[in-house]
């Protein structure tokens, strides 16, 4: 990517520098790795020692820090300088990996699917009857975008992504390589010692603003829809069963497993390995802990951890001291008992 101006930076994406606008940038860099070609940030006082010695072009800061930012150089000033830098990222990679409208050689579209000229399908890409593609969409190689499946403005669908027949995803989202949106749920009736398939007749429907991470699985639902609130984010090699919910910005970190049925809150975080039983409930503002297993519906917002069995954080920690001192406690009960 051609180097960019401090000017254009500001132009996009706001704040207030103090410093020569003419600058330019080449890389984004962590704030003691950075040089003359760079723009970094510091993002809490507590890395403020190493702003001095940083060789960064252009330091984004908080007003508390532009003294100390202005006595090595340049300095773009605003509230929130995490925020600044994760917005600068997105910028970023538009202008680096931007790919042209139109519809590689290779792919095969059907003639009743909707493309909007501006979107872009990749090599071997195939997208199926029916099916609507949004503005500047990307449909990434070797993708399969199934029979009436929709695509919204502005979504990025990685490589070798499956958004199988009549699923939808709406607009900025993001689908990394190797997910699968679409499968059949799992979902078998038990007859004479053998299972009998029941057949998935939903579908899944995410909304606005959703990044799904690689290898992560949503399946399809039952007979209603499965569905992904706007803002959702999805870490990698995550099983999403059929007719579960996931509300609004909830974010789950990678190998969590979540099964069918289940109804999960707004503003709710899961950790990374965590599994939900189906069936259950989980109340908006719930934040799982990594590991924990949830066995029954939870009312109440809070920080849930444990494998035997999860409780609210606090009680959880307690018990969890109290075991690990199980085995002395024991030997004074025996020499107590021996008293006696």
């Amino acid at each position: 990517m051609p180097p960019v101006r401090l000017a254009d930076i500001v132009a996009a994406l706001g704040g207030e520098l103090l410093g020569d606008p003419e600058t330019t940038i080449e890389r984004i860099a962590a704030l003691d790795n950075a040089d003359a070609r760079s723009i970094t940030f510091l993002a809490h006082p507590r890395h403020a020692d190493k702003l001095a010695g940083s060789g960064a072009a252009c330091v984004i800061v908080a007003p508390d820090q532009l003294q100390a930012a202005l006595a090595r150089g340049a300095a773009l000033v605003t509230d929130d300088p995490y925020l600044y830098y994760a917005r600068l990222t997105q910028w970023w990679r538009r202008l680096e990996s931007a790919p042209s409208p139109g519809v590689h050689p290779s792919a095969v579209v059907d003639v009743s699917a909707q493309v909007d000229p501006s979107a872009h399908i990749g090599p071997l890409a195939v997208v199926g009857a029916d099916a609507w593609i949004g503005a500047h969409a990307v449909i990434g190689a070797h993708c399969s975008v199934g029979a009436g499946a929709r695509v919204g403005p502005h979504t990025q669908l990685a490589a070798h992504v499956t958004l199988a027949a009549r699923c939808s995803i709406g607009a900025r989202g993001i689908v990394h390589s190797g997910a699968v949106i679409g499968a059949d749920g799992f979902g078998f009736a038990p007859v004479q010692g053998r299972w009998e398939k029941i057949e998935q007749l939903g579908a899944v429907r995410i909304g606005d603003d959703v990044e799904i991470g690689a290898n992560t699985c949503i399946d399809r639902g039952a007979l209603d829809d499965t569905v992904i609130e706007d803002g959702v984010k999805l870490d990698n090699l995550i099983q999403v069963a059929h007719n579960v919910r996931v509300g609004a910005h909830t974010a789950i970190a990678a190998m969590a497993g979540i099964a069918g049925s289940t109804r999960i809150g707004r503003h709710c975080t899961i950790g990374g390995a965590a599994g939900i039983v189906g069936h259950v409930e989980i109340a908006d503002h719930v934040h799982v802990d990594a590991g924990t297993v949830i066995t029954r519906s939870i009312t109440k917002p809070g920080r849930y951890s444990g494998l035997f069995p999860f409780d609210d954080n606090a009680s959880w920690e307690k018990n969890a001291a109290t075991l690990r001192q199980l085995h002395a406690l024991r030997e004074r009960l025996r020499t107590l008992e021996k008293k006696r």
